[in-house]
């Protein structure tokens, strides 16, 4: 029977439940409301599209990829005002959760299948990996890290309930909860959409302005960055603000903290230590001196590594922080596993899961044909694409609920440290069992994307799952049409890279793809005999240890450590304005309205950005292209820039006060 459906939050939404108390969600469990039909379906797989490749793009361009659930959900509670639909609610979270599949299936496949063709470029086209293995790498991950998730589901989403913040989860669910009051919150939204895309779209498509302000446009500058190997940097795009705006300025602050590290004492201090040495630490021969390399050069042949080795010691931390977690949720689904058949049957539709019959048989499903494409499109070897899905399998299932509990606590999943981890202990597997060389590093990486996206689903998942907890829709509605937006973002995303890489290249540095370059530094002296910069990881390993010992968190600190400085500065820039913005009056409600009102400016510049970010990348492949290189090295388009940037700026604080 439908029931209308209430348009507040209880108030025992985001507190622990007292003993006997239960959580009542907007949509009653005992009515039905629409949910899944042609609309929810259609829109979702639009979604799905479009932000499959405006984060595919932004993820390659600055290696943060947004998560798309706040700007779908936005432009769900838009289109189903503007069309009057009747108690939309439902069809909504149906929507962001198809859509949302985007970003997950964007992040595992932009971190590690682009280092394919990172390494082509050194090793010619016996590198190399078709559209039918990206696409089936990103996919069949993507279907696993649902599978291995939803036993986990009752655990973090009910049990769990006020323990976790789910801070992304909690945003989402109040802008689909203004929706059902009948608000319009997707006007600023599609306002800042269409500044930041042109904005951005001026810059790559006609470069008017220089997308990145170093210090090396004035005189000092320059002799600073040569004699001392110290310079400053600035990306100026919206979609990089606004993403900075989004993480919020405490982590903006850590990521930069890394980056500054490594570029204002590392780098300086290598140079003043070794300025006339040839240091050969593992991996790519270097016959030139530290000093007569540029700051930029130090970077990458050393200082990058040591984040490589922060990154990976990080994701340890983070397995070690997680185990009880971790065997308390097995615990929790192989007890579910054995008395579901009834206890399914008869729970209240909001606690209705897939039954567990059909994930153990999709699971076993899965993996068998993970297995067959491992063995006849990857490796072509059956023994080792037995060791292959031996080692897929257990390492997507054990990092699943560190997947899940991160995004619970503080709504960022450390998969790149993860995959790392994956991508070594493959590495090594793999050439112990005598698949080393191109045709290792290919197999390394495909199963590394596999794994990558898994983990990535995973903690996207719960995110939707606890919208759906909330909001009170029907978990197996959300759980089942979950695996048509895998399919459609895996599709979109093999496509995007393919076309970034043929107009763009991952080794030009317009397209900075810092995770894959990382994967590719990682696999690449294993795989080839050549040994591995091991001290500089271990430096790495051992600051991480040392951040997080200091109560500061290490991933987010070593990941600054790794993506370069100018795309690091930018975020602290957005978090400053979400820190300004949020704080100025002494009114706390109007404090809250601007920081919502800032989060909508946010997701449109990056939602804006990114995808005029792809429409650009697709007029350079069609060979027109209106840059003028000669301005770009004239130091007066960075002035330019650097005006240009100021008066984004202004806007967006300015926006936030209407």
């Amino acid at each position: 029977m439908e029931e209308e459906i209430k348009t507040t939050l209880p108030e025992n939404a985001f507190r622990e439940l007292k003993a006997g108390e239960e959580y009542e969600p907007l949509m009653s469990p005992r009515g039905q409301y629409p949910e899944v039909n042609s609309w929810s379906v259609t829109w979702g797989v639009l979604m799905a599209m479009l932000f499959s490749a405006a984060a595919a793009y932004l993820g390659l361009k600055v290696g943060q990829v947004f998560e798309a659930a706040i700007p779908i959900a936005i432009i769900a509670v838009g289109v189903s005002t503007a069309a009057k639909r009747n108690k939309a609610l439902g069809e909504n979270v149906i929507i962001q959760s198809i859509g949302a599949c985007s970003g997950a299936v964007v992040a595992g496949a932009i971190f590690t299948l682009p280092a394919i063709y990172i390494l082509q470029a050194k090793y010619g086209p016996e590198m190399s990996a078709s559209f039918v293995q990206v696409f089936m790498a990103s996919a069949l991950g993507g279907i696993l890290g649902i599978l291995f998730l939803i036993p986990f589901r009752k655990y973090f989403v009910k049990d769990m309930h006020g323990k976790y913040p789910f801070p992304e989860a909690t945003a989402t669910t109040q802008v689909l909860v203004s929706g059902a009051k009948g608000g319009d919150q997707a006007k600023p939204l599609i306002l800042a959409g269409l500044i930041g895309g042109l904005y951005d779209f001026i810059i790559a498509t006609f470069g008017w302005w220089n997308e990145v302000v170093t210090t090396r446009m004035i005189g000092w500058g320059e002799t600073l960055a040569e004699k001392a190997k110290l310079v400053f940097k600035l990306n100026t795009g919206a979609a990089v603000l606004g993403l900075g705006y989004i993480i919020g300025l405490r982590y903006a602050l850590y990521i930069c903290l890394g980056s500054l590290a490594v570029w204002w004492l590392i780098v300086p201090g290598m140079n003043l230590l070794f300025h006339d040495t040839v240091l050969n630490l593992g991996g790519e021969r270097i016959t030139e001196t530290v000093g007569n390399m540029t700051a930029e050069d130090i970077f990458f042949k050393y200082a990058r590594y040591i984040g490589i080795g922060g990154i990976a010691m990080a994701g340890i931390i983070g397995i070690v922080k997680s185990w009880g977690i971790i065997k308390g949720a097995v615990s929790l689904a192989g007890k579910e596993l054995k008395g579901s058949a009834g206890a399914d049957a008869t729970a209240v539709r909001t606690q209705r899961d897939l039954s567990f019959k059909f994930i153990a048989i999709a699971a076993i499903v899965a993996l068998l044909v993970t297995f067959i494409f491992f063995w006849l499109g990857v490796m072509h070897n059956l023994m080792f694409a037995v060791v292959a899905i031996l080692l897929v399998t257990f390492i997507a299932f054990l990092f699943t609920t560190v997947a899940a509990n991160a995004i619970a606590i503080v709504g960022s999943n450390p998969v790149s440290g993860m995959t790392l981890m994956t991508l070594i202990l493959a590495s090594v597997v793999l050439s112990a069992v005598g698949l080393s060389g191109t045709g290792g590093m290919v197999a390394a990486l495909i199963m590394g994307g596999v794994v990558c996206t898994a983990l990535s689903m995973a903690g996207a998942f719960i995110t939707d799952l606890k919208i759906g907890y909330w909001l009170g829709t029907t978990p197996r509605k959300q759980e089942s049409w979950k695996f048509l937006g895998t399919l459609v973002s895996a599709a979109t995303v093999g496509g995007v890279i393919m076309l970034l890489n043929e107009t763009y290249g991952f080794t030009s540095g317009q397209l900075s793809a810092p995770q894959a370059n990382a994967m590719a530094a990682v696999i690449d002296p294993v795989m080839s005999g050549q040994g591995a910069p091991w001290l500089l990881y271990g430096i790495g390993a051992l600051l991480a240890l040392i951040i997080n010992f200091c109560g500061m968190p290490a991933l987010a600190v070593a990941l600054g450590m790794f993506i370069p400085l100018e795309l690091n500065t930018p975020l602290v820039m957005g978090g400053a304005i979400s820190w300004f913005v949020t704080t100025r009056s002494k009114d706390k409600a109007v404090n809250e309205a601007r920081g919502e009102r800032g989060t909508l400016i946010a997701s449109g510049f990056i939602a804006g950005g990114a995808l005029m970010g792809v429409v650009s990348a697709l007029m350079r492949f069609g060979g027109i292209s209106l840059v003028s290189e000669e301005w770009m090295q004239n130091p007066l388009s960075e002035l330019a820039a650097l005006v240009a940037y100021i008066l984004l700026v202004c806007y967006f604080v300015r926006s936030t006060r209407k």
